[in-house]
């Protein structure tokens, strides 16, 4: 039932997963782990920071999976109708992980918790979370639910088009640079571009007068379920504090509106430690409705 990532569609395998169980309490949505496998890529040579992933099944129906992003880190998602694969998802992280402290990260609430606390993981609800944030679209007439699209004096919004992945890789790459190097370059973001569900007209950026993109807003819509997850979005700093990241996710989530995505789904810090971007969503309507725990362990 349980295989080690590598198989061709593995990640569709993954994102299956996702749409079905999909819900403003849910874990992952398909694009959260398109961007995660595009930029961390989990089967590149070397693999880097990230470990191992495995997947579990039963006639064809993905039941789980388990993605180590590092030694001492495990994301995971579980059908909730399945709690035994919770349990074999964290004994397969012991057995891929040499790490003296290890820690996982799932929903409030999650079916994964049984497990993790039997395994000797304990909750830190103080530590830094993410909240989901949801924007209900399905009853806007002619967009009137959404603040409009403001016009930002010397820039112009548009989508992102098929030749700009290195263009697109660069100005995410600037506008996160205040928090590390990216790992997304213009290979990675060629990669996010043939991966399911990206397309370009989600893909919105700013571009000052010379033509240059300085802001980015990416949305993934689920087609199957109606969801679009915003994720990522940033500005450049030189560019801050002009309204930008607002202009430019909101020419993205009408977008959105306009191919009858019914919600749009964001998951920001919910923590006093970085509140600025949750502050930016609710001015724009979206509303808080869970929120991740961190579980951790020691070994020694």
């Amino acid at each position: 039932m349980r295989h080690e990532f590598g198989r061709p569609d593995d990640v569709r395998a993954m994102q299956d997963l996702a749409s079905r169980l999909w819900s403003p309490s849910s874990r992952f949505h398909p694009g959260q782990l398109a961007w995660n496998h595009a930029s961390r890529p989990i089967d590149a040579e070397p693999r880097g920071a990230v470990e191992a992933a495995a997947v579990w099944s039963e006639a064809g129906r993905t039941l789980g999976f388990g993605w180590a992003e590092a030694p001492d880190w495990l994301e995971l998602q579980v059908d909730p109708a399945r709690p035994d694969v919770a349990a074999e998802v964290v004994d397969w992280f012991e057995e891929v992980s040499d790490a003296e402290t290890q820690s996982a990260l799932v929903m409030e609430g999650d079916v994964a918790e049984q497990a993790l606390a039997a395994a000797g993981f304990t909750p830190r609800p103080d530590e830094p979370y993410f909240t989901h944030h949801i924007l209900d679209l399905a009853d806007l007439a002619d967009l009137a639910g959404l603040p409009p699209v403001p016009e930002v004096t010397g820039y112009r919004l548009r989508h992102v088009e098929p030749h700009e992945a290195r263009q697109r890789a660069a100005v995410h790459a600037a506008a996160w640079s205040d928090v590390g190097a990216s790992t997304v370059d213009e290979a990675a973001y060629r990669r996010l571009m043939g991966a399911w569900p990206y397309r370009p007209d989600l893909d919105w950026v700013a571009v000052d007068g010379d033509g240059e993109m300085v802001a980015s807003a990416l949305v993934w819509l689920d087609e199957g379920n109606g969801v679009g997850l915003v994720e990522p979005v940033g500005c450049v700093p030189d560019h801050r504090g002009r309204g930008l990241a607002r202009a430019v996710t909101l020419a993205a989530l009408h977008r959105l509106a306009e191919l009858g995505g019914t919600v749009a789904q964001v998951s920001p810090r919910g923590d006093a430690g970085y509140p600025g971007p949750q502050r930016l969503y609710r001015s724009l309507g979206f509303r808080p409705s869970a929120r991740t725990v961190t579980w951790t362990r020691s070994l020694t």
